[in-house]
């Protein structure tokens, strides 16, 4: 199975962003998932989109947090690491 590809859409200077980032550090031992980071910044298509509702963490294009990190909706969708 394909670890799920999580895209967090955020600012640089945006610390709920950092945060929303931690969190997601922090599930890596536990749980299978790959994470890229978006500048919204950097793409005005992106800046318009998500303006003031930074940070979001997606799934493809399913939105699964806004603003503050969900470990229930992470969990969710990604599977445990399994034991060796």
């Amino acid at each position: 199975m394909t670890a799920p590809a999580l895209t967090l859409y955020g600012r640089k200077w945006c610390h709920l962003c950092d945060d929303m980032l931690a969190a997601l550090e922090a599930m890596r031992p536990a749980w299978d998932f790959s994470v890229t980071v978006v500048d919204v910044d950097s793409d005005p298509a992106l800046e318009a989109k998500y303006d003031e509702i930074v940070p979001v963490l997606a799934l493809d294009e399913r939105e699964l947090c806004r603003y503050r990190f969900d470990a229930a909706a992470v969990i969710a969708v990604v599977p445990a690491v399994q034991a060796a």
